[in-house]
C-alpha cells in the first residue's frame, strides 16, 4: 500500500535549475542542440509575454523550448548538425515527448513538444493525427523556425529583415497568423535578438524568466537522476547500464552501513548522475579495448569536472552531486580531480567510490567480461590495504558478496530491457 510523501520526504526545487542542468549535459552531448534549445526557449517564452500568456504557460514554453528536440539524442548519432528538423521532424518530437513522459516532474511538458513541428495549414494543424495540437506546439515551432534561420556569419540585426520576411511568407502555412503578429512586434525589439546571440543565453534566461519552485518527491527526484541516466543511454549504453549498477550497489552498501530511506534515495540519485560527464569524451577514447595513453588517460579523468560543472549549480541537489563528483577520489589522496583525502571525504562519497570499482570489476565491459568473485575481491584487497577505499566498506561488501553482485547484474539487465523497451515504444509510435 502506498503511503503519502511526508514533508520530510519532500524537496523545495527550483525547475528552472532542473531545466538547466539537462541543459548543460545535452551541450556537452551536442553543444549545437544545447545553444538551440536555449534560444528557442528564451524566443518562445518572449512571444508567450506578447500574447499575454499567463506566467504558468509562458514557464511551461521556457520548459518546453528548453527540451523540445530532447528526443533527436535518441536517434544513433543523427543529431550532429539539425538535419533531424526537416528530415522527418515528427520521429524527434514523438521521442522527446514519450522520453519526457516517463519523467513526473516534466510529463506535463511532454504534450507541448509532441508536435511542435505540425504546420498551421490555415487551421487544420489545430488537430494531427486524431490529437489536438495545443498553442504551446505552435509557438515553440515558431520559435524553433526563427532560431534555425539565425546565423553566426553576419550581425545579427542585419539578419533581422530577412527573418521577418521568411516568417511573414509562411503566415497562415506554417504558422498561427495571430503567432506571428507577435513576432513581429517582438522582431522590433533590438536587444531581443542581441540576447539570442549574446553568448550566454542561459544567464539571459536567469534574469527574464520569472522562476517557479516545486515541491517533489524524493521518488520524483530520483526520476529526474534516472531522465538523465536515459539521456546519457542514447550516446553510451554502457555508461548508463554502468550507472545503473553503480546505484544499486550504493543504494545497498548504504542500506548496511545505516543509511536512512532519503540518504538511500540520495545515494542512488549520486549514482545516476556520477559519470554523466563521460558523455563529453570523444567516443573513441571512452571505447577503446587497448589501454589508454598518458594523454587519453588525462582526457579521461576530465569527465569527472565535467559532472561537476553540470551538477554544482544545481542547489538542491549539492549534496548528492558532491558524492558523485568525488566517486575518483582516494582516501590517500592518489585521486582526482581533487586529490582530497580521508580528512575530507564523507562517507557517502566513500560509498559511491567502493560501489563505482565493484561495479567497474565485476560487469561486463564491450572489450572484457566481467571478473570472478576471487579476482574481484583481490583486487578490492589490493586496493583497500593502498589506503585507496575505505576498509569497513570493503569489508561489507566481502561479508555480502553474492548479494551485492546479484543485486548489480539485476540493475543492468534492467537497464538494458528499459532501453529496449523504449526503442520498441518509439517504433510503435512512428507506425501507429
Amino acid at each position: 500500500m502506498n503511503k503519502k510523501a511526508t514533508a520530510a520526504d519532500k524537496l523545495r526545487i527550483n525547475i528552472f535549475d532542473m531545466v538547466a542542468s539537462i541543459g548543460r549535459l545535452i551541450y556537452l552531448m551536442n553543444p549545437v542542440i544545447g545553444e538551440h534549445h536555449l534560444q528557442v526557449a528564451y524566443l518562445a517564452y518572449r512571444l508567450g509575454e506578447e500574447l499575454n500568456l499567463s506566467n504558468e504557460r509562458k514557464f511551461d514554453l521556457f520548459m518546453a523550448g528548453a527540451l523540445h528536440d530532447i528526443g533527436a539524442l535518441s536517434l544513433n548519432g543523427r543529431s550532429d548538425r539539425l538535419e533531424f528538423e526537416t528530415n522527418n521532424p515528427d520521429e524527434h518530437a514523438i521521442a522527446g515527448s514519450l522520453i519526457l513522459d516517463q519523467c513526473k516532474p516534466f510529463s506535463n511538458i511532454s504534450r507541448l513538444i509532441k508536435f511542435h513541428h505540425v504546420p498551421w495549414k490555415n487551421g487544420k494543424g489545430a488537430f494531427h493525427k486524431g490529437e489536438c495540437v495545443s498553442t504551446e506546439n505552435h509557438l515553440i515551432h515558431l520559435a524553433d523556425r526563427v532560431a534555425v534561420q539565425i546565423s553566426g556569419e553576419t550581425p545579427i540585426l542585419d539578419q533581422v529583415q530577412c527573418i521577418r520576411r521568411e516568417i511573414s511568407i509562411q503566415e497562415g502555412v506554417l504558422f498561427v497568423p495571430e503567432h506571428v503578429d507577435a513576432f513581429k512586434h517582438m522582431a522590433k525589439r533590438e536587444y531581443v535578438w542581441l540576447d539570442v546571440v549574446s553568448g550566454s543565453i542561459e544567464t539571459v534566461l536567469k534574469r527574464t524568466v520569472l522562476f517557479k519552485e516545486k515541491e517533489l518527491s524524493n521518488e520524483e527526484m530520483a526520476d529526474f537522476s534516472k531522465l538523465i541516466s536515459r539521456l546519457i543511454g542514447f550516446k553510451s549504453r554502457f555508461i548508463a547500464a554502468h550507472s545503473r549498477g553503480v546505484a544499486a550497489v550504493a543504494v545497498e552498501l548504504s542500506r548496511l552501513s545505516g543509511f536512512s530511506k532519503q540518504e538511500r534515495r540520495l545515494i542512488e540519485i549520486a549514482a545516476y548522475l556520477h559519470d554523466l560527464g563521460k558523455v563529453a569524451i570523444p567516443p573513441q577514447i571512452l571505447e577503446k579495448q587497448d589501454k589508454l595513453s598518458d594523454h587519453e588517460r588525462s582526457i579521461m579523468q576530465s569527465h569527472v569536472y565535467h559532472t561537476y560543472q553540470v551538477l554544482e549549480p544545481f542547489e538542491t541537489l549539492r549534496i548528492a552531486g558532491f558524492w558523485g563528483t568525488l566517486h575518483q577520489e582516494r582516501l590517500n589522496g592518489t585521486g582526482y580531480p581533487f586529490g582530497l583525502t580521508s580528512d575530507d571525504l564523507p562517507l557517502g562519497a566513500r560509498i559511491m567510490a567502493v560501489a563505482d570499482v565493484f561495479t567497474a570489476l565485476t560487469e561486463n565491459r564491450p572489450y572484457r567480461k566481467g571478473m570472478d568473485p576471487d579476482s574481484a575481491k583481490a583486487a578490492l584487497q589490493s586496493m583497500r590495504n593502498a589506503g585507496e577505499l575505505d576498509h569497513y566498506l570493503v569489508d561489507i561488501v566481502f561479508d555480502h558478496y553474492d548479494n551485492m553482485n546479484a543485486v548489480r547484474d539485476a540493475a543492468q539487465k534492467e537497464a538494458s530491457a528499459d532501453y529496449h523497451c523504449f526503442q520498441e515504444n518509439l517504433h510503435r509510435c512512428f507506425n501507429a
